[in-house]
């Protein structure tokens, strides 16, 4: 990837934020970032985005601070990447208006996520296709595309499952190009990222927080070593070879720990002689090593909320002054 390239993408403040969280998009996208020094970064809160799923403006909030929270502990340099509210750019939204005016409806018919709806409706003998379908939900992807071509991205990266939303917003942005004969918005690209994918939880299900099966990312360490310690294994005694192929504890290792690491459990694990109590403790040591500083650092951040919000208003500013720019540019274009 060029190092000029300008890169966005951006997290839904959903819910206490875990290490499934952690592996499958924070830290790749630190890293991400972190190999772009020269280029501009994007990384964004869709609180907005969130509001689909949530009703409660006390929790909006404090979700949105612990994510601002989680990226600043464990080291995003805000010297060379854009951190900011969805809500603090509110140019996103009158993009937002002037797309869906170029956008077909059948566009948003194919939307995975609606699509997926009225499947699940499709199961229920009384319901209606649209049932519990908002227009949040139904015009979301139009949302997520002014997200993007509002700075002109580049690069999005994205999980195997979130590739049409890269493929919608580069279709949205031909429409309008091509009604105003313009190239007026850039086609961004997708980055498909490996490791931008869901890893396993406390009951081998995904990780998520609708399962109850997460591990908060700054949890308490003597209730994080409990959490571990629950974890269900086969009843192999410790001299026993054991597969580490679908073994909970050590797919969260795996997803943690640096490649040397995981290669020498998985040894330990195939040739035997250690017992699931040794593997727990070794999963719970990294957990303490990876987040003892971060942990403190986020603490700080969020009994200092007017710091916190003081950190994100400096991070956002240019972010502001280019949605300003190139918003006024379409106005032009467009004779509003």
């Amino acid at each position: 990837m060029s190092k000029t390239k300008s890169i966005l993408t951006g997290i839904k403040p959903t819910g206490q934020v875990h290490i499934g969280n952690y592996a499958g998009m924070i830290r790749p996208t630190l890293d991400l970032m972190a190999s772009n020094p020269d280029g501009d970064n994007y990384l964004f809160i869709a609180n907005y985005h969130a509001l689909n799923s949530i009703g409660d403006a006390g929790q909006i909030r404090q979700f949105t601070h612990e994510v601002a929270a989680c990226f600043l502990a464990l080291g995003l340099d805000l010297s060379h990447t854009n951190f900011y509210r969805q809500s603090d750019v509110p140019e996103v939204f009158e993009l937002t208006q002037v797309l869906s005016s170029v956008t077909p409806k059948g566009l948003m018919n194919r939307a995975h996520a609606y699509k997926a709806a009225v499947d699940a409706n499709a199961d229920k003998p009384s319901a209606q296709p649209d049932d519990g379908v908002n227009m949040g939900l139904f015009t979301y992807p139009i949302l997520m595309s002014a997200d993007i071509l509002l700075f002109d991205a580049d690069v999005v990266p994205v999980g195997k499952d979130q590739i049409q939303h890269v493929e919608f917003a580069r279709d949205i942005a031909g429409y309008f190009n091509r009604r105003y004969d313009t190239e007026f918005f850039t086609l961004p690209d997708h980055s498909v990222q490996e490791n931008l994918e869901a890893i396993v939880g406390l009951d081998g299900r995904k990780m998520s927080k609708s399962y109850g099966n997460t591990i908060p990312l700054f949890a308490d360490p003597k209730t994080r070593r409990k959490m571990i310690n629950k974890i269900v294994t086969d009843s192999k005694l410790p001299e026993e070879p054991k597969d580490p192929d679908g073994n909970t504890v050590y797919e969260l290792y795996a997803a943690l720990a640096e490649p040397a690491e995981v290669t020498h459990l998985r040894a330990r694990f195939e040739e035997g002689g250690m017992g699931y109590g040794d593997a727990k403790r070794i999963l719970a040591d990294k957990l303490d090593e990876l987040f003892e500083v971060p942990a403190a650092r986020f603490a700080e951040y969020m009994t200092d909320p007017g710091e916190l919000e003081a950190m994100m208003e400096k991070a956002s500013r240019h972010a502001k002054e280019r949605a300003a720019a190139k918003v006024e540019a379409m106005r032009t274009l467009i004779g509003t």
